[in-house]
């Protein structure tokens, strides 16, 4: 034990980087598990769809539609989401799943939608683009 007290000691540096990088990812995970909504990925989106008849709700902006959307997304875009909220309300009962660009905002429009009693809120992991790359169809409208 003497020895192990010595090493630290002589390392001090070592076991602070140490102890911050098993702070980070502790903090990640309970993020993880924390967080208003659940990732999802493409095949489990299509499963909420077909199953649950999960609504997808699509917040890229007006200009990243344009090239194309989930068939049957609702479109809100983030910037107005806050606002518009209240147009979704009918399907505060129903699985929602939010989709973005990458995933990033997805995640933001999640917990404004728990905020507001949404109950079963899905993100779609990777956003439109992991959609695409798993080869899934997208409508131009």
């Amino acid at each position: 034990m003497s020895q192990f007290v010595e090493f630290a000691g002589n390392n001090a540096m070592l076991f602070v980087l140490l102890a911050a990088i098993v702070a980070f990812i502790g903090w990640t995970e309970w993020w993880r598990f924390a967080r208003p909504y659940k990732e999802i990925s493409p095949a489990e989106a299509v499963n909420l769809i077909n199953r649950e008849d999960a609504l997808v709700l699509d917040v890229r902006e007006d200009s990243e539609v344009k090239s194309g959307k989930i068939n049957g997304a609702r479109h809100i875009p983030f910037s107005v989401l806050k606002q518009r909220v209240g147009d979704l309300a009918k399907y505060r009962d129903r699985a929602v799943i939010v989709s973005c660009g990458s995933g990033l905002r997805s995640g933001q429009a999640g917990d404004i939608l728990h905020q507001q009693s949404f109950e079963k809120v899905y993100s779609l992991k990777g956003g439109i683009a992991a959609w695409q790359n798993a080869n899934l169809p997208l409508v131009k409208k």
